[in-house]
């Protein structure tokens, strides 16, 4: 019977260990609402801002496209993030111990992202 306890309570540690992924979350084309009179650089600076405000490293790479970098304590992750005058994406770039197999990753990235998008609206609605 100890045996049978001992193989039910990792089958349990496994269990919860994996609910605690899930498919990653990318935003794809989302609108950014921006005033008609916003340029590029206008949105670059409200998603650099965005990102500070929430902890990210954001570097841009060219006009319409910043890589963020974020980490805390063991995981960091970094994005693509895209965008126009009316539109962005964020998308996956790299990570580390954040489980990514490809498909799903650590649900504290996905939080991340979300937390990002909102920040990124927000900074964009200060626009106007």
């Amino acid at each position: 019977m100890p045996r049978f306890v001992h193989i039910l309570l990792i089958g349990c540690v496994l269990l919860i260990a994996a609910c605690r992924t899930g498919a990653i979350y990318n935003v794809e084309s989302a609108p950014l609402n921006a005033p008609p009179t916003a340029t590029l650089t206008d949105i670059q600076r409200a998603i650099i801002r965005a990102g500070a405000t929430r902890g990210w490293q954001m570097s841009p790479v060219e006009p319409g496209h910043i890589i963020g970098t974020y980490a805390r304590r063991d995981f960091t992750t970094s994005v693509d993030i895209r965008f126009t005058t009316q539109t962005y994406s964020i998308t996956y770039k790299d990570s580390t111990g954040l489980n990514y197999d490809g498909t799903n990753i650590h649900s504290n990235y996905n939080s991340w992202i979300h937390t990002l998008q909102t920040e990124i609206q927000n900074q964009v609605a200060a626009l106007y």
